[in-house]
């Protein structure tokens, strides 16, 4: 196929010559697509300001003969305003944005990671939760096969006395087979609700020293299976 069309969010962008720019779109069908969009850092770009970072599209591609496919239309279909115009949504978004670009793969499909990402955006559009990017982050390694223990220890099977946890190990272990570092049982309560559906409840906890655990853990635990850092973090510190 020559052309194809699809819908995506720009997750990452940078300059290429004089006038052109490379975008990378997690699409809902086709996977990460990485596109040159002719002209648009022009003054009169066709594409006026859609072709940019967090922007939700309506898109038709040229499908080029290397690794980079050719933009050839893009229509808005969200671009999150109230996002943009807070920094703090905005560090948390551009985090999230980054996760999934980490993640998905270049022409592999995962409607999944796309799903997960325009939801998150929504809820960073009418709100701006303590926990989204962990939150989000556990959820993504979920989705990758790659979720931690939390309901008993991994490495004798006990139930009670879970006090540390060990992203090296898998998870969670108790007080006679201590791993990793100590974890308090409200950061293992919530990282439970995480990823076991009731992500609703999580989103609406405040800020809270439990909260920075839950978001230590889950920047550990995506070093260690990711085995990359997420440098859009430096934005909420």
């Amino acid at each position: 196929m020559a052309h194809y069309r699809d819908s995506g969010v720009i997750v990452r962008t940078h300059k290429l010559g004089e006038a052109d720019r490379i975008v990378s779109v997690i699409t809902e069908n086709n996977g990460k697509v990485r596109a040159v969009a002719k002209g648009v850092r022009k003054t009169r770009s066709r594409y006026g300001g859609r072709l940019e970072l967090l922007r939700h599209l309506d898109l038709q591609f040229y499908q080029g003969r290397g690794d980079l496919d050719i933009v050839t239309q893009a229509e808005t279909r969200d671009h999150w305003p109230e996002i943009r115009e807070d920094l703090d949504r905005l560090g948390k978004a551009l985090t999230i944005a980054e996760a999934v670009d980490q993640v998905v793969q270049d022409k592999q499909p995962n409607q999944d990671a796309y799903r997960m990402l325009c939801g998150a955006l929504e809820t960073l559009q009418r709100s701006d939760p303590a926990l989204i990017v962990p939150a989000f982050m556990l959820k993504l390694l979920a989705h990758e096969g790659v979720a931690p223990v939390l309901d008993q220890c991994v490495i004798g099977g006990e139930t009670t006395d879970l006090e540390f946890f060990d992203p090296g190990v898998g998870g969670v272990t108790c007080a006679a087979h201590q791993r990793g570092r100590r974890v308090s049982s409200s950061a293992l309560e919530l990282m439970r609700a995480t990823l076991g559906g009731a992500l609703a409840t999580v989103l609406e906890v405040q800020q809270a020293p439990h909260t920075d655990e839950v978001s230590t853990i889950a920047h550990r635990l995506w070093e260690f299976h990711i085995e990359r850092r997420l440098r859009s973090t430096e934005l909420l510190s």
